[in-house]
């Protein structure tokens, strides 16, 4: 990434080649997949009331940024 150029993350990640979605899109499966959930309005209500699932998709979401794409996460504004 360039210096000087933010972006939100929905926007990075929709912006990725397909290949490197389904790079990232297979880390956070590899979370939830064990979880019993049968649409993705029951996986949400899932992952938000599961505070060690969002940690850890959290997780895979920063590493993929910072040591995948050499990015730089800032919180808030």
């Amino acid at each position: 990434m360039t210096s000087g150029q933010f972006k939100p993350i929905p926007q990075i990640i929709l912006e990725l080649p397909p290949v490197e979605q389904q790079q990232l899109y297979d880390r956070a499966y590899a979370i939830i997949s064990h979880l019993d959930w049968t649409d993705t309005a029951q996986l949400i209500a899932l992952v938000m009331g599961n505070m060690a699932v969002q940690e850890k998709l959290l997780a895979v979401l920063t590493s993929y940024i910072t040591n995948e794409l050499r990015g730089e996460i800032q919180y808030g504004r």
